[in-house]
Order: C-alpha cells, then structure tokens, then sequence
C-alpha cells in the first residue's frame, strides 16, 4: 500500500472521530412550522423566519427564544430575511403578492416597505454586503431574472436594469427559496445560483454552468458559502425530490481577482474560478456553511454532514433534516433550522 494511500486512510479515521464527537444540540420546536432562514447578527441574536407567518427570536444565543406570528400574515411564507441587530430586520413573504415588511421594535410591529402584485412573482432570497446595501432576487419573469436592490436598509427598493443579467435565463432555471443561502457577495461582488433544468453560477449578471446534477425542477444548486479568507467558494444542491441521491451535489472553487484589469474598484473586476476537486456529503443539501476555512457544515433532508479538511471527505454527524445552517459570527459554532420549528445547535471546541 503506498504511503499517500495510508496517510489518506488516516485522514479518514481522524475526520470520522472528529465527526462523532459533534452533536446538534434541538434548542426549540414549533409544531407546524417550517424554518428556512436564519439571521444570526451577533453571538447573542438569532432570528428565524418560517411558514405560518412565524418568527422565533433569541437575545441569549439561543438558550431561549421567542415566537411571534406576524399579524396579517398568518397564512404566509417567510422563507427569506436578515437582521441587523435584536430590534431590527426585515423579511420576505413569497409568492404572490411579493411582500418585504421591516420591524425596528424587536418583531413586535412590522410594515411594509415593498408589495408587488403579480401573479408570477416569487421572492427567494436576500443579502447584504454591508449595512445600507442589499439585494433581493426572485424567480424569472418574462425571461428575466427578478433582481432589485435597496441602499437604505431596506426602506426602498429599485429593480435592477433589465440588461443587468448579460447572460439569456435557460427554460426552466430559477432559484429554490430552500435557505435563503443561494446568493452572496464577495469581494464586493454579487454571486448567486440558480437550479432546475439549468443549474449555473452568476458573476455581476455572468453566468457559468455548473457541474452539479441538473435537468429536471427539482434538481441544481441551492446554497452558496464562501470561506472566511474569501479566497474558496462552495456551492450544494441535488436533486430534493430524491434526497439519499448523492450524485453531483457539490461543487468548489478557488477565487482570483483579475490581475489584469486596471479598474481599482473591487465591484468592477472579474472573479476567476479554479475548479477544486471535492467528495461528496451523502445526499441532497439545501445549504452550507464555513466555520473556518478548513470545517465546513452542511444540511438538508438527509441530514447534517461535517468537512474538517476543506471538503475532501465528509462525514454524517446527524441524519435528522435540517433546512437551513449559519455560523455563529464570532465563536466555532453554528445553528440549524427545519422543519417542526426545530432549531439546533452544533459547536466545535
């Protein structure tokens, strides 16, 4: 057996160990309701948004949360939001109508600071890159991606030129509003990706077929994340109608800036990608996250499965669904969120 072969076999041995000895920790349940984002501000503050109109909040890094019901919205969808701080966030409601309702009072009292009636419209996701700049994105209409912007923190809203996305949206490629996770900025520029019949990877308006499982409505990319050096990106998905299918449900790469281009702002250089060689976790996930830059978590409706080398090898720590992970910001920790209002947590010393 030759020695690489060896030192492979260890790593294994050495990364299940690891695996094992991390647990998700159930903090929450609500009967009925599903979670599909999560918005963690700081160590203390998480925020979760879900069906039924829910919100859970916790002020104590999750030791206790609280579930409030918007009013009005009972019979809503919140599949999307972001938070700023305990007292203000704001969220999205999907399907017609499209509405994003903000609160600045901690959840109690929300109001609307966007609405559009047509029937074709569906809000997926939403980011920021910093304080006052966001973006929200939705499902094609027309044959055109939905994409608007805000600079004020939401208060107002502007729909992107239409001739933003240069690449033609294929037939049948959209989002999923899986885990509010399938878009994201780095190095000051927009990166989101798209699923179903066409499964791709879009740079400022650019689209890159991606080498994931494709070709039917329920297959594609859903998650995004981006490693904390910002020099690595990782992208799962699958097929969600057939979640133990393994097959071509990650893919990873290594960003460059474009040395050769002259122009000084971050938002106006080209990201190269360099394909990365990566296993992959067992089954369909609907989204992932870095905890450093060599442990990454992910999650779906085949269970939790944890990398401690960059995403050579994974390994199942849970095989209870979760939809959604994000990290806690400042500790090696992170929360989950799915289905049953159920809200975990998973720490790593």
């Amino acid at each position: 057996m030759s020695i690489s072969k060896i030192f492979f076999i260890a790593l294994l041995c050495v990364s299940s160990k690891l695996a094992a000895q991390h647990s998700v920790e159930v903090l929450t349940e609500q009967k009925g309701v599903s979670i599909r984002s999560l918005s963690i501000p700081s160590d203390q503050v998480i925020w979760a948004s879900g069906s039924k109109g829910m919100i859970a909040k916790s002020v104590d890094e999750g030791k206790t949360f609280q579930w409030m019901q918007v009013k009005g919205f009972e019979n809503r969808d919140f599949r999307a939001m972001h938070a700023w701080d305990a007292n203000e966030a704001i969220l999205l409601a999907i399907a017609a109508p499209a509405v994003v309702l903000k609160t600045k009072d901690g959840g109690i009292s929300w109001y609307q600071v966007y609405e559009n009636n047509d029937t074709a419209m569906f809000l997926d996701a939403i980011a920021f890159s910093d304080t006052n700049n966001g973006v929200v994105i939705g499902d094609p209409i027309n044959d055109v991606l939905f994409i608007m912007s805000t600079k004020d923190k939401g208060e107002t809203w502007s729909n992107m030129p239409k001739d933003y996305c240069k690449s033609p949206i294929y037939k049948g490629e959209a989002f999923f509003a899986s885990s509010n996770s399938n878009l994201a900025f780095v190095h000051q520029q927009l990166l989101f990706v798209t699923g179903g019949m066409s499964s791709r990877i879009w740079q400022n308006g650019d689209a890159t077929s991606l080498p994931l499982l494709q070709g039917t409505n329920s297959t594609g990319a859903n998650s995004i994340a981006v490693s904390p050096n910002h020099q690595k990106i990782v992208i799962v998905g699958g097929d969600f109608s057939n979640d133990k299918n393994a097959t071509k449900n990650i893919a990873g790469y290594r960003l460059k800036l474009d040395a050769k281009s002259n122009n000084k702002l971050l938002a106006s250089k080209k990201i190269n990608f360099k394909t990365i060689d990566l296993s992959g976790p067992n089954g369909y996930k609907s989204s992932i996250e870095f905890i450093t830059n060599q442990i990454i978590i992910t999650c779906g409706t085949s269970g939790v499965d944890l990398s401690f080398n960059g995403g050579k090898s994974w390994h199942t720590t849970s095989n209870t669904s979760f939809h959604v992970v994000k990290k806690q910001p400042n500790k090696k920790g992170a929360f989950l969120a799915g289905s049953g209002g159920r809200i975990g947590y998973i720490h790593f010393k």
